[in-house]
């Protein structure tokens, strides 16, 4: 991803607050290995400042809404409201298989994984990693879900849903990595000879609804990222063959 092509749609922009709509595969914030790595938070400092911060961060591979913060006073009100769990965070995901449960809680720890540098695995033992989930529709062999994580760990949904038997599409870490493939839910039907073009390739993980008090007015305030295209079409290729 070419870091001068990047143009993000914004979701809200006032006096206190910046709302992005990050694309899968780019990062919000410089990465520790490779400074040269495009990342959100460049093209947010060259539109709008650079005393314009990131309240939180999504994986690279995750979609959604970001929350940035204008001034100090801002920053520091809104960190605090995610570091207490006062922000409902509303994920959407499609996953392999189906929850033990039409709607259920995911109460088990995170730690990280020393065998596999830079992943995380559930233990028995770890930090608290809360989720609570709701199959908005099931397909054959697969699920659609509705997440909300009541903790903040690093990769802690992908980690619960790896943990309850429904890894979530094209996960390398924590799934098979495999994409969405027509050939998978429609019956009978032959690829064709140049190879089969997944329907779903990305991570299918979308960071959808942010719900919060307003830093300065105290109001509500609900940011919404829409469901990428390419999420949505393949939601319909399962309606249409795997229903």
């Amino acid at each position: 991803m070419d870091a001068m092509t990047i143009c993000p749609r914004v979701l809200l922009d006032d006096e206190a607050i910046l709302a992005v709509d990050k694309p899968a595969g780019l990062l919000v914030a410089p990465d520790r290995y490779d400074k040269n790595a495009p990342h959100l938070m460049a093209w947010v400092h060259r539109e709008f400042g650079p005393t314009v911060f990131n309240v939180h961060r999504l994986d690279r591979d995750t979609s959604g809404a970001v929350l940035c913060a204008k001034t100090k006073a801002a920053l520091d009100d809104l960190s605090l409201q995610f570091e207490r769990g006062e922000v409902d965070k509303e994920y959407v995901a499609l996953v392999r298989g189906r929850p033990p449960a039409h709607q259920g809680t995911i109460d088990r720890p995170i730690v990280v994984d020393l065998e596999h540098p830079g992943r995380m695995k559930a233990a028995r033992r770890g930090k608290q990693a809360i989720t609570v989930y709701e199959v908005v529709e099931r397909f054959r062999g697969y699920s659609w879900l509705r997440l909300r994580p009541k903790t903040g760990r690093t990769h802690q949904l992908r980690v619960h849903l790896q943990y309850i038997g429904c890894p979530i599409v094209a996960d390398p870490w924590y799934g098979d990595g495999r994409p969405l493939l027509l050939s998978e839910i429609k019956r009978g039907y032959k690829p064709p000879r140049e190879g089969e073009r997944p329907l779903l390739s990305r991570l299918a993980l979308h960071a959808h609804r942010l719900t919060f008090r307003h830093p300065l007015r105290g109001d509500q305030i609900v940011v919404e990222s829409p469901i990428p295209k390419e999420m949505d079409a393949a939601l319909k290729q399962l309606r249409k063959w795997a229903a």
